[in-house]
Parts: C-alpha cells; sequence; structure tokens
C-alpha cells in the first residue's frame, strides 16, 4: 500500500492539473429557493445571446447562464431562421419555486425563450448540488403551472450534471418522481438517528448506578 501511494504520487506529480478532476467539492450552488444546509446563497444568474445566421441557418451555438449552472447545445440550422441575420436566445431562472405534481424538484427553475421557432433537438445540460437528492429525470413545460413532462436523461453525464434531449423550448426543472419509497428514504435517517440518541440516553442511568455501586 506505501509503494502504491508513492507511485500514485509520481504520477500526479509529472502529469497535467486534470488528473485531480473530480476530486475537488463541486461550486457551490446558486439556489432560487435554497434549503436550509445551503447556508450563504447568492441568487442564480441569467443567460443571453445571440446566435448569427448566414444564409437563412443559424451558426451551431451553446447559450448558458452567466454562472454556468444551465446550459442549452443547439446545432447548425437549429432554429427556423429565414429572413433573419441573427437568433437571440434567453435563459431566465424563475424568481419562484413551482411544485410539478408527483416531482421533488432538485434544481432552479429556467425559461429558455428564442425569437425562432426550433426546428431540431437541442440538449439541455443543467447542473445540480450535492446538498441535494440526484434527480432522475428532466421536465419540461409550456407554463411554470404546468403540465409538466418528464423528457428523460442521458444515462451518462458529467459529476454534479443531468442532461437530456428536447424538441421544444419552455420551462426546464430537474427533479425526481415522488413515491413511497422516496419518502422512506429521507425518513430512515431520522428513524436511525433518533433510535442511537434514545439508547445513549437509556444508558446514562446504568452508567450512574455502576458508578455508585464502585
Amino acid at each position: 500500500m506505501a509503494g502504491a501511494a508513492v507511485l500514485y504520487v509520481c504520477i500526479a506529480w509529472s502529469v497535467a492539473p486534470g488528473f485531480y478532476d473530480g476530486i475537488v467539492n463541486p461550486t457551490p450552488y446558486a439556489f432560487t429557493c435554497p434549503p436550509p444546509i445551503a447556508g450563504a446563497n447568492v441568487p442564480p444568474r441569467s443567460g443571453h445571446e445571440v446566435i448569427p445566421v448566414v444564409n437563412g441557418v443559424s451558426d451551431p451555438s451553446a447559450p448558458f447562464t452567466d454562472d454556468g449552472q444551465f446550459v442549452i447545445d443547439l446545432l447548425p440550422g437549429a432554429f427556423d431562421a429565414q429572413g433573419k441575420t441573427s437568433v437571440t436566445v434567453d435563459i431566465t431562472p424563475l424568481p419562484n419555486c413551482p411544485s410539478p405534481p408527483g416531482v421533488h424538484i432538485s434544481t432552479n427553475v429556467y425559461e429558455v425563450t428564442a425569437d425562432a421557432p426550433l426546428t431540431k433537438e437541442a440538449i439541455v445540460v443543467m447542473v445540480y448540488s450535492n446538498l441535494v437528492t440526484d434527480p432522475s429525470y428532466v421536465y419540461r413545460a409550456d407554463d411554470p403551472a404546468g403540465p409538466w413532462t418528464n423528457i428523460g436523461a442521458n444515462a451518462q453525464a458529467r459529476l454534479w450534471t443531468i442532461d437530456t434531449k428536447t424538441s421544444k423550448l419552455g420551462y426546464f426543472v430537474a427533479g425526481y418522481p415522488i413515491t413511497k419509497s422516496s419518502g422512506g428514504g429521507q425518513l430512515l435517517p431520522a428513524t436511525v438517528a433518533f433510535l442511537i440518541v434514545a439508547v445513549l440516553l437509556a444508558s446514562i442511568p446504568l452508567t450512574l448506578s455502576r458508578r455508585r455501586k464502585r
């Protein structure tokens, strides 16, 4: 084990800093509605991009929010841009946190708009916090009040991100379905903690009685 540790240090010292990727903690997430565990919080940022159009074909682009928490990857000609010289895309975090029925949200809700209709599928990438339960899917809606549609999630994604494809713009959020099992998963740690405290409290009188006998 000591030899393996020395070898690891030698290799790590000789390669580029990318060798350490994935070891450090993620950048603190900017919540719209921060959980109590988040502590200090800064509001999420919006994004704005003007995409050039050449001969009716919009350039490939990846508009993103200024904090990098939401990205939409667009192919060449992703928009119906005939007669236009550019397409403007805006990404805006909602100031509140809607609660889609049957879904526990893990990210902010983002509205994505463009001044031209989307004609090709785009890839949506959403960052989430290590302080929340990992989301299972991305959900999309035409209105924050719903209805919300599960648009899936790719099997492979970078750490602390979830991504999927969409054929429409609108409102996006990542989360997981609320089920009896998910509720139980949240209850189990509290139950275990309660039992540990109960055992410790119950042991106090026994400890005191033993000391008195001694």
